[in-house]
């Protein structure tokens, strides 16, 4: 039996001793002693066996509570299936009343204090039950006070007001007759006209948050508009577009030959590791991880900044993807007596809480050179062309609903087909708040931002003796300085070694192949058939190794070149014109008011990471690494199993938090 099986049966047993006691402390009325237990439960056998059941944000409600009390609180009991969903605080009775106030002022400030990092259903609230010593009970009205709360007609008025008159029953027209009559006169029924007049008609929201705003933020945040132009006719004119986001359908799409894909266990040899340690004695490397995303499957919508999610417990206490990042530098540097130099990218949804949280923690007292690398490119999103919906709604795999569903979902599309014309196909898209009318381009876009805003020059001021960086994505917690790994590099002299792991059914997303003869990753979108997946053997972990002087090279670039802002500019907008361009068409809300919304298809770009491999003039090799280095965790379900495969201790023993 693996030992996290025996951990859990153990706290399985644990939990059915407390249980016990549990119910010989109902009995006797012992409530004080029954808190106690509740709590011990919780952070005992209930975390043994679902380790997820708890939060940092119940965690330290839970200390708050504690230090303020003391011995006026009794314990915390777990109510819902996870912590935050339903929680109980037993308190000495005496101080119920100003607990109860206190509960809630703490967990708004939490709320507030990790509202980038964990995501809220809800506004924290503190209930207060009482015994209803009536039970269930009814008043009969009649005549004029036969009328429902105000509240009620609120919700269902504006449907009934859309109706035919001949269409309303005797009933509705009745009590229609009585609420118009009552509302004007009972207090009760106050504002309710007025309510109901704000809920029928839209709503502009957009008087303080407009077009000049809008150009404000395009500034700020980098838009380029020689490179949206460019876009925009090549969208226009059909040069991309959904269809076009895939390769030709006769494009030969194959697995890798043997041999193409270097294993690291053929790497662990004394040269590759010796020449790797001495780059890391002398400095030459350093680390940067992606960190512009707010991981919307993370967090199922919730928009939260996932490098600062704390996901996982270790050494007791929750940590966030930069934590475990930086850890794993801090012990590769204490290993090689030198400080490691990293860099988080950041965009313009993740670059102000992350900077925040960095200042708030001192950095985590991490000892080398930590940098954020602001995202200095931004895209405008476009009213869609009808062609590309054409293709994502008719050629596209769609679920076929009932009869009426279909004709309803058939006029909806008629009626977008008609809001696309009025508006002007690839036409920028400003209708609506400002941050609405954005979108981020890509991660493609990561590692040339350090050249634009002056990151990379920064570091290789304070470094001069920097060659080489290792980018991985943020949720790619395996990924560190690995000496062997470094030394391969640094001796086959590529612009770019790229880590592979071998290909499980649920990695998707593209992978290696051969296209057309030539060795390169491939992406998702780029694939012609979905099948063809899943007969690729490798997958991309987007974890590059780079070569600095190659890579700038490639940009027609030097070290030197780095402080003319105008040349780095000029050669990543000349750069990111040789890159795929994909298309892809995101739902946007625009809100009215008054809880009224409409959802509007708009056009959007990226370009990615991977397909500077399919660029003839880089010179890339591919390393097959081991799947507790390469794998990313995207959604809170791979936990369970990141947790009890071993993963978890793997990245445990490759950190030092600090």
């Amino acid at each position: 039996m693996q030992q996290p099986a025996k951990a859990e049966w153990q706290g399985r047993k644990d939990a059915m001793q407390i249980f016990d006691l549990i119910l010989e402390n109902l009995k006797s009325g012992e409530i004080k002693t029954l808190g106690h237990l509740t709590q011990k439960n919780f952070f005992g056998p209930v975390q043994t066996i679902i380790p997820w059941a708890t939060n940092l944000f119940t965690e330290q409600l839970i200390q708050k509570i504690e230090e303020k009390y003391a011995c006026d609180f009794w314990g915390f009991w777990m109510m819902g299936g996870m912590s935050g969903g339903g929680m109980g605080f037993m308190f000495n009775p005496g101080v119920k009343k100003k607990a109860q106030a206190d509960i809630r002022k703490i967990m708004v400030g939490l709320k507030d204090e990790l509202k980038d990092s964990v995501p809220f259903a809800m506004e924290p609230v503190v209930y207060d039950f009482e015994i209803n010593e009536k039970g269930s009970y009814c008043e009969l009205l009649e005549d004029e006070k036969a009328l429902m709360p105000g509240g009620y007609y609120s919700i269902i008025t504006p449907a009934l007001l859309k109706k035919e008159s001949h269409e309303l029953t005797r009933v509705q027209r009745t009590e229609l007759e009585e609420l118009s009559y009552i509302a004007r006169g009972d207090a009760n029924y106050s504002g309710l006209l007025s309510s109901l007049f704000d809920i029928i008609l839209p709503q502009k929201v957009l008087q303080n948050d407009g077009k000049e705003n809008l150009q404000n933020l395009l500034k700020q945040y980098g838009f380029d508009p020689v490179q949206h132009e460019q876009i925009r006719s090549d969208l226009k004119n059909g040069r991309i577009g959904l269809a076009q986001n895939n390769l030709s359908i006769n494009t030969q799409i194959t697995d890798v030959k043997e041999g193409s894909v270097t294993d690291i266990s053929g790497i662990n040899n004394g040269l590759f590791n010796n020449t790797g340690i001495t780059a890391l004695e002398k400095g030459e490397a350093a680390v940067v991880s992606f960190a512009g995303g707010i991981g919307s499957r993370w967090t199922k919508g919730a928009g939260v900044v996932k490098a600062l999610n704390p996901f996982c417990k270790f050494d007791r206490k929750h940590r966030s993807f930069i934590e475990i990042h930086l850890a794993k530098s801090n012990k590769t540097a204490e290993a090689y007596d030198k400080k490691i130099q990293h860099v988080f990218t950041t965009s313009y949804l993740t670059h102000n809480p992350i900077e925040h949280k960095l200042m708030l923690n001192r950095n985590y007292n991490y000892p080398g050179g930590l940098y954020l690398s602001q995202g200095k490119f931004i895209g405008l999103r476009m009213i869609p062309m009808k062609r590309d919906l054409r293709y994502l709604w008719e050629e596209l795999p769609q679920q076929i609903l009932d009869e009426q569903a279909q004709k309803v979902r058939q006029s909806l599309r008629a009626a977008l087909f008609n809001w696309v014309e009025n508006m002007g196909q690839g036409s920028d898209y400003v209708d609506n708040l400002a941050h609405q009318c954005l979108h981020p381009v890509g991660h493609w876009y990561e590692i040339p931002n350090m050249f634009i805003n002056g990151t990379l020059l920064k570091m290789l001021e304070e470094n001069p003796g920097l060659k080489y960086l290792m980018s991985h994505n943020i949720d790619t917690l395996g990924a560190n300085l690995d000496p062997a790994i470094l030394g391969f590099h640094i001796l086959k002299n590529k612009t770019l070694t790229m880590e592979v792991i071998t290909k499980r059914i649920d990695d998707r997303g593209g992978g290696l192949a051969m296209v057309n003869g030539n060795l390169r990753l491939v992406e998702g979108l780029a694939l012609p058939r979905e099948e063809i997946e899943f007969d690729l053997s490798y997958y991309n972990t987007l974890t590059s190794w780079i070569n600095i002087d190659k890579l700038l090279e490639v940009f027609s670039l030097s070290r030197n070149d780095l402080a003319n802002e105008k040349l780095v500019l000029e050669s990543v907008r000349n750069m990111a014109a040789k890159m795929p361009t994909y298309i892809t068409i995101k739902d946007v809300k625009k809100r009215w008011g008054k809880g009224q919304e409409d959802i509007f298809p708009v056009a959007q770009f990226e370009k990615l990471w991977g397909d500077m491999t399919a660029l003839p003039f880089i010179d890339c090799q591919y390393l097959s690494v081991p799947r507790l280095r390469g794998q990313q965790l995207k959604e809170p379900a791979q936990l369970d199993g990141w947790l009890r495969d071993g993963s978890a201790d793997y990245i445990k023993s490759i950190c030092k938090f600090i």
